[in-house]
């Protein structure tokens, strides 16, 4: 090698070294020198492996060698720079020199130190493995994005969630992929999308309630952050984090199909123990039908064979016959014994409430529907309704009604969605309805409908053996009920009760008995204070023809008489005290001076 190649070898600043075809090093740069302690002067000897080497040592010499031959150039060959035990790496290139045909070709090494760059590029490595491996762990789906709005990296919770694989999603819109419709399918705006609005102003948005597109074309729910990524003032792209909701929202539906069933259950509950409520206070024998005249004995016939069958039952009677007795006892011979008995008073329900009442509405169906309300058909699926006073519905409603029981379903007052119902109608009524069809005030239509099996209770005055059975249970009842000794009626009383006629059938001989029980003390039992007939005359003082008195009150019996006419007229007005119409009123009493009477005789309303 001539002089001049020699010393460019040597004062290069980078690492280069000459070597002949022996594949030894015959010159090398003082740099390559003094970097990695190579020994030797000005000229050297030095095997190539001992300053230059690869993991196959063998391969690096066929290579040099082979550039010797062909004079094919090598480039970039990562190789390992001084002693086998230095660990320093560099990029080595080759090439074939030769100054003239008459000498020798030699190679040209020059080497690169990239023992700096590839300790920083492995620490990179690392760093990027080690940020996908965290990333990989979350449990929530991670995207990363450009300020284009552009995927650049997911994480595998990501893939998971919505089925897209990376390679399918690198590089491209995500709102496109992922966010393009609204849960119902319509568009949803680029310029609307909350994620891409982070790239805009810069602001973390967080959404609740939204969903993602998996690629199999179905909607998941989701809720998600969108972080901007930001750096010395400026913005780089954004991480959208997101998390699966289905469960939550699976378990909220859930929760509220429960909430539902329970307020649902709730009203009904609510409902019943409204409708019942005035049974509360009855006592449970006061339901039974008691006598044994043949009158009674043919309506007992008539209760068993149709009790347990689905007819509908019209129940014909007098006012105060026990028509709802008749009722309960269809109702408990039925094989709906254990469904509600569920009672509407037609004659008490506002024309304007008959639908609500009847069929139930949905809050904010008319003014003053603040929740919703089960209407006593539904409440009394499975069971029996008894329809008391059916005559009275007015007769605009009543096609309604009729649809109601002959289709079995009906909807709310302001719903839609109509509710199937299974239920056994009971009627009754005082009325003639035959009447009543002819004078067009009850539909013919309704009337058979209803009167499928007709049975007419007869009047107590047709009962008249009866009389004495019922006033001794009574008589019973009430005297355990006001806490007094039990009284028995003489023949001679029964014998009286017998002789009237009862116009108001049982309950007027509910209410003599009970009014008997109230003013009786000790062991007398003052029938003749209250029967209809002694009120005709004289009701304190029985006279003869000389005017002498036969009978003479004491101060208790005169107190308990004013005590039980003041319940009489508080009964008759309603417990309204004063006003028009009152009990003040019609006592020819100040209210002040009625209400301070009341406190004397401890007269208080009973629920």
């Amino acid at each position: 090698m001539i002089n001049s190649t020699r010393w460019l070898v040597k004062q290069a600043p980078l690492l280069m070294a000459a070597v002949d075809q022996n594949l030894q090093c015959r010159c090398i740069s003082d740099t390559w020198r003094k970097e990695f302690s190579v020994p030797g002067g000005y000229d050297v000897e030095i095997p190539l492996h001992e300053f230059l080497g690869t993991i196959d040592e063998t391969s690096l010499a066929k290579k040099i060698a082979q550039v010797f031959i062909d004079g094919e150039s090598i480039h970039g060959l990562p190789v390992k720079l001084g002693s086998a035990d230095d660990n320093n790496h560099g990029l080595l290139s080759a090439w074939r020199v030769q100054p003239s045909e008459d000498e020798t070709p030699w190679v040209l090494l020059a080497a690169t130190d990239t023992t700096d760059h590839k300790k920083a590029l492995d620490k990179l490595i690392h760093l990027q493995t080690m940020h996908q491996l965290i990333l990989d762990a979350a449990g929530e789906g991670v995207y990363g994005l450009d300020c284009e709005g552009n995927t650049t990296f997911v994480n595998t919770a990501a893939t998971e969630i919505l089925g897209w694989k990376e390679e399918e999603i690198l590089g491209k819109p995500l709102h496109d992929i992922h966010h393009h419709s609204h849960a119902d399918g319509t568009h949803y705006p680029r310029e609307d999308c909350p994620i891409y609005a982070a790239l805009k102003d810069g602001e973390v948005h967080r959404v609740d309630d939204e969903v993602f597109w998996h690629n199999n074309g179905k909607p998941v729910p989701v809720e998600y952050i969108s972080t901007p990524i930001q750096h010395d003032g400026k913005l780089h792209g954004a991480v959208v984090m997101f998390r699966d909701i289905s469960d939550r929202k699976r378990i909220e539906t859930e929760r509220e199909a429960a909430y539902q069933q329970v307020k649902c259950l709730k009203n009904a509950l609510e409902q019943e123990r409204d409708y019942l409520r005035d049974e509360i206070n009855i006592t449970v024998n006061f339901n039974d039908i008691i006598g044994e005249s043949q009158a009674l004995k043919r309506t007992l016939a008539q209760i068993e064979a149709v009790a347990n069958t689905p007819a509908s039952v019209l129940i014909l009677g007098e006012s105060g016959v026990g028509k709802e007795a008749i009722a309960r006892a269809i109702h408990t011979h039925s094989n709906r014994a254990d469904k509600p008995l569920v009672k509407v008073n037609c004659a008490s329900i506002p024309k304007e409430l008959f639908e609500s009442e009847f069929f139930g509405h949905v809050r904010g169906s008319f003014t003053g529907a603040h929740r919703d309300r089960v209407g006593r058909l539904q409440l009394a699926n499975g069971g029996t309704l008894f329809l008391d006073e059916v005559g009275e519905i007015p007769f605009d409603l009543q096609g309604k009604l009729l649809r109601a029981l002959q289709e079995h379903e009906f909807e709310r007052v302001g719903d839609d969605q109509t509710i199937k119902v299974d239920v056994r109608v009971v009627a009754a009524t005082n009325r003639d309805l035959q009447a009543e069809i002819k004078a067009s005030r009850f539909r013919e239509d309704l009337y058979y409908r209803l009167s499928v099996f007709p049975i007419e209770v007869p009047p107590l005055r047709e009962r008249k053996n009866d009389i004495g059975p019922l006033a001794m249970h009574f008589l019973k009842a009430y005297c355990k009920e006001l806490g007094r000794e039990p009284h028995c009626l003489t023949k001679q009383q029964i014998a009286t009760l017998a002789s009237h006629d009862w116009p108001g059938n049982i309950r007027e001989l509910k209410n003599v008995i009970e009014r008997t029980a109230i003013l009786s003390t000790g062991c007398r039992l003052r029938l003749d204070l209250v029967m209809p007939s002694s009120t005709q005359a004289a009701p304190t003082v029985i006279t003869t023809n000389d005017d002498e008195p036969t009978a003479m009150l004491t101060d208790t019996d005169i107190r308990a008489i004013e005590k039980a006419n003041m319940i009489a007229v508080l009964n008759h007005t309603d417990w309204r005290i004063s006003g028009t119409d009152g009990a003040a009123e019609f006592l020819g009493l100040k209210p002040s001076t009625l209400s301070y009477r009341m406190k004397g005789f401890e007269i208080e309303r009973k629920d």
